[in-house]
């Protein structure tokens, strides 16, 4: 160790040069009153939460009911992702493209600067060295977290691999590591009362992807803080993948085993509240048919030896929206939950030590304490757990966890679906005819806005992979990136494409399909599809089932109404062009010519 480190410095457990400068410069800059690196121990996080408990951040929950597990309260207006203040900060404008906001990065790290002078004053700065996937990766990917949040420190214990075993494998291989600075933006001056949820009301979340670094101002809420979630594993990691030739994707992973034991991995891409963890955590209602969970968030998929396509999730836990999440809708995650070893925020307290939101069960409790600690009676004008309040449980204790999460290099993905909310048009499965076609699919993914979202109901908008948030660089380069790194596939071993819509509705405002657990049947057509087993009708937009050719084997609907829900209805395609062309301009010139063929090709099959 050098003379010249910081004092708070003498005890680091590293001699890592890099991450020793790193740490020292964000310490004279910050000015913490100590400096903790953690090491990942149950004695660490039995301390830290501790004192959580102690300052009034964590709510130790009744460990009959919830074991190990604990309740924090945010402020109010720190409840969510701060897209308006989310910026993608490359060097060049024109890299950020039409989707993410920009601002010159050396006017931002001024900025930035200024905001982080001093910011952890009277605070101690936790130094937490994490890899996103396994250790013994063929290319782990490392990065460090730098926070003056307890609270980050006990999530992210969940959420990925941290500590003294990454810290030397970081040192052994003098590994390249992803700088992620993250303060809550509230020193304290000497003899101040600090606050249960300490944040600032100015929030910064910034990407500077050539240096892959990130800084995070103000917030202490999940994807704000937790930097290697989507900061690190989809926004800095695409620009990564896009520079390294491989994918990072806004998708889940599932295995499904069929009854002659034939195994499937499928990849699915879904915007934010279309059943991505309800699909990840799937029981299936068709006899012989087995789901194990691989993913339920995030997928890194690169090209294997033999030119297949190789996924593996790269997150430890899962970070997942409770409202909606119940036992009659995912009984699965909700046994993870009861396990324990878990923090929840912003949802409701029970008399009893436990934990509630809406949708977690059928009967509402006659008296809860609700997210801003106010009593709260099945009669009061707004929801006891905030609509955006979160589960942070670690993955493995997920019953139906597939063993292949553990496997350094992932598994074989087989197919992939993109799927949207569409009360019409979209039928509830399309096979492409072609990868092209398939990456067209993704490249016009919709939904339409419903009440969680600010502005209007029923708006069409489109999202790419379901990735608009979080594509860290140009979208139209990103769309160009997906048809360049395919062309090292394997044709014979690339993935089936399929549309999917869960949500259509039927002429009088039911839903087409019941969904769920059902969702299998059309997962089994898309194997069977695959296989070369299923009956298909050709359409102009791909091949759609025959209404036979789904397994309906328990399920009370009659074939006419299954025709309702994967009817293909020309009328409706030929409404949907303006919107598609309209998006296609946004793009300017980045936008594949392959995509914009496609394009061309469907209008002509439509006419």
């Amino acid at each position: 160790m050098g003379e010249t480190r910081l004092p708070l410095l003498a005890e680091a457990p590293t001699t890592y040069e890099p991450l020793l400068s790193w740490v020292e410069d964000i310490a004279e800059l910050t000015r913490p009153d100590h400096i903790h690196w953690v090491d990942g121990s149950e004695a660490e996080y039995r301390q830290l939460t501790d004192e959580l408990v102690a300052a009034g951040t964590l709510t130790r929950l009744n460990p009959e009911l919830f074991p190990n597990s604990f309740a924090a309260f945010s402020d109010p207006a720190d409840v969510a992702r701060v897209e308006e203040q989310t910026f993608i900060c490359s060097r060049n404008e024109r890299d950020a493209g039409f989707t993410n906001n920009w601002m010159d990065p050396d006017a931002m790290k001024e900025k930035l600067e200024g905001l982080f002078d001093g910011s952890m004053r009277g605070r101690t700065m936790y130094v937490i060295p994490f890899v996103m996937g396994h250790l013994d990766a063929e290319d782990p990917k490392f990065g460090v977290e730098i926070t003056d949040s307890a609270y980050v420190v006990a999530s992210m214990r969940i959420m990925a691999r941290i500590g003294t075993d990454v810290l030397k494998k970081m040192e052994e291989t003098r590994a390249f590591f992803v700088p992620a600075l993250h303060s809550v933006g509230a020193p304290l001056e000497e003899g101040q009362e600090d606050v249960p949820w300490p944040c600032n009301p100015e929030k910064w979340i910034v990407h500077f992807p050539e240096e892959r670094s990130i800084w995070s101002y103000g917030s202490g809420y999940g994807g704000n803080a937790l930097l290697g979630k989507k900061c690190y594993a989809l926004r800095i990691a695409s620009v990564m993948a896009r520079d390294e030739g491989w994918l990072a994707e806004h998708m889940l992973i599932l295995k499904l085993t069929s009854p002659e034991n034939k195994v499937y991995n499928i990849a699915a891409a879904f915007p934010s509240a279309c059943g991505k963890t309800n699909l990840a955590l799937l029981d299936p209602t068709i006899e012989g048919w087995k789901v194990e969970t691989l993913g339920d968030d995030i997928t890194w998929m690169r090209f294997g030896k033999d030119g297949e396509l190789r996924a593996v999730n790269p997150e430890a836990g899962l970070f997942g929206v409770a409202p909606g999440t119940g036992w009659g809708t995912n009984p699965n995650a909700m046994r993870a939950i009861a396990k324990g070893n878990s923090i929840f925020t912003n949802v409701a307290l029970t008399d009893d030590g436990g934990v509630w939101w809406e949708g977690m069960t059928e009967e509402v409790p006659a008296h809860l304490t609700d997210w801003q600690g106010n009593d709260w009676t099945p009669d009061a004008d707004q929801p006891a757990a905030h609509p955006n309040s979160r589960f942070c449980t670690p993955i493995d204790q997920i019953d139906m966890l597939a063993p292949e999460y553990f496997a350094p290099d992932g598994v074989e993905v087989n197919a992939i679906l993109f799927g949207g909310r569409r009360k019409t048009t979209v039928p509830l499965v399309t096979q492409s005819h072609s990868w092209a076609q398939g990456i067209f699919y993704g490249a016009t993914l919709s939904s339409e806005t419903t009440a969680a979202a600010a502005g209007a109901v029923g708006v069409v908008r489109r999202d790419p992979m379901a990735m608009l948030p979080f594509i860290g660089y140009d979208a139209g380069d990103y769309l160009a990136h997906w048809v360049r790194v395919s062309a090292k596939a394997n044709p014979a071993k690339l993935p089936k494409i399929f549309l999917v819509n869960w949500f259509r509705r039927t002429r009088d405002g039911g839903f087409a399909w019941p969904g769920f657990g059902d969702n299998s049947r059309v997962l089994k057509w898309a194997i069977e599809r695959i296989e070369g087993t299923a009956d298909a009708a050709e359409t102009p937009i791909g091949f759609v089932p025959t209404p036979s050719s789904l397994d309906l084997t328990g399920l009370d609907m009659t074939e006419a109404e299954v025709d309702e829900a994967v009817r293909f209805d020309r009328d409706e395609w030929l409404n949907e062009l303006p919107g598609l062309t309209e998006w296609f301009e946004r793009f300017g010139g980045s936008l594949p010519k392959s995509i914009t063929a496609e394009l061309d090709s469907l209008k002509t099959r439509l006419a």
